[in-house]
């Protein structure tokens, strides 16, 4: 009924705000029957209008303004200013939301490579591609299940850190172990790893990108108002995130391997000493942050589409949301992820995708420069020297 009241209407719509008891359609009643008497020159009705967000109740007083009547035109204008100011503030809350949902992809995509990276110092560039694995993990499982895309996602979440982790065990015995020590050259031995499992994927399954599912319960958004609604599938993978994060904290403050792992993080000589196999300790580390790696496949699978060169699009802001927050330290990822992906899509829409990113690799080049160990650096003998 927004903007088709006709005379007609008018009495049946009253007669029937009169019993009306439902807040929200009294609302639009009320809306339809401003829009319908600003359209006729009563003034008064500008001032119901004025706090809606509904774009044809923005367009009836846009006509308003126009108007021959110096005082109706005064006071659709005034109406139109609050209204925009509205705008303003759902956009920023867009905006912010869209940021943070961008961010929890980077910490999930990050907080694998932080945990490797801080224990083993390993340039690991095929981390990219363990999140494609996780992701194909999911289309494959849809392909099993078809016409159940809820528990194929549901399962894919065991079988995708599975996948990836026991990915990561193969390129740790059969590479990594015998590069110890040598950073530059696990970079191009990994980078090496990353095309060919890009190939294999290529050559296994398609070159072509898939797509994957999205279930029914994680479609559609959560209307806030007129102006506002957010997006279920990025607020479950913000929400996954963070049970990840969580999950992840658990295993390094309560668990036998997370006391290894930080031990050999801060001191790995001092941790032979003591007993702990630093071996073990980096085969267990690796399959873990790659097993995290393959959830982050998952999520982003629900995002966007599956493809070969998936990962790609990742890796340099996950060294980037590493390195910022401090390696090794999950509190800095989890930060350094969340603020970087807002940071980026704030700076979008005025500067475009290329340059923000350009914006946000010069802000971090420059914080490193004054704070060469990141936000949260690692703390410890080895750590400090």
């Amino acid at each position: 009924m927004m903007g088709k009241v006709e005379a007609s209407l008018v009495e049946p719509l009253e007669q029937r705000l009169e019993v009306e008891e439902d807040a929200r359609v009294r609302d639009r009643i009320e809306a339809a029957l401003a829009i319908y008497r600003v359209g006729e020159g009563d003034i008064e009705a500008v001032d119901v209008l004025a706090g809606s967000l509904h774009s044809r109740a923005r367009a009836a007083l846009n006509i308003a303004a126009r108007s021959d009547d110096p005082q109706l035109a005064a006071e659709a204008t005034r109406a139109l200013a609050t209204i925009e100011q509205k705008l303003r503030i759902n956009s920023a809350a867009e905006t912010l939301y869209f940021g943070l949902s961008l961010g929890s992809v980077l910490v999930l995509a990050a907080i694998g490579l932080a945990i490797t990276f801080g224990v083993m110092g390993v340039i690991n560039m095929a981390h990219g591609e363990l999140i494609m694995l996780g992701a194909y993990t999911t289309w494959g499982m849809q392909q099993l299940l078809p016409g159940q895309p809820g528990l194929a996602l549901i399962l894919s979440i065991p079988a995708g850190f599975l996948v990836a982790a026991t990915a990561g065990i193969i390129i740790e015995r059969s590479v990594i172990q015998f590069l110890k020590g040598r950073p530059l050259e696990t970079l191009l031995a990994t980078f090496g790893i990353s095309l060919i499992l890009q190939q294999l994927v290529r050559t296994a399954v398609s070159p072509q990108n898939r797509t994957v599912v999205t279930p029914e319960w994680m479609s559609g958004s959560l209307v806030i108002n007129d102006a506002l609604s957010l997006t279920l599938n990025r607020m479950y993978v913000l929400g996954f995130a963070l049970v990840v994060f969580a999950a992840l904290m658990l295993i390094m403050r309560k668990t036998r391997l997370g006391l290894e792992v930080r031990a050999v993080t801060q001191n790995r000589n001092m941790a032979r000493s003591m007993g702990i196999k630093a071996t073990r300790v980096d085969i267990m580390t690796f399959a873990l942050g790659s097993g995290v790696a393959g959830l982050a496949g998952v999520a982003l699978s629900q995002l966007t589409n599956v493809g070969p060169n998936l990962g790609q699009n990742y890796i340099i802001d996950s060294f980037m949301v590493v390195v910022f927050g401090g390696v090794g330290n999950l509190w800095g990822t989890l930060i350094a992820g969340l603020s970087l992906g807002t940071i980026n899509q704030l700076l979008e829409p005025w500067a475009g995708a290329v340059l923000a990113k350009i914006i946000v690799l010069v802000f971090i080049i420059l914080f490193i420069q004054k704070r060469p160990k990141g936000l949260f650096p690692q703390k410890g003998r080895a750590a400090e020297g």
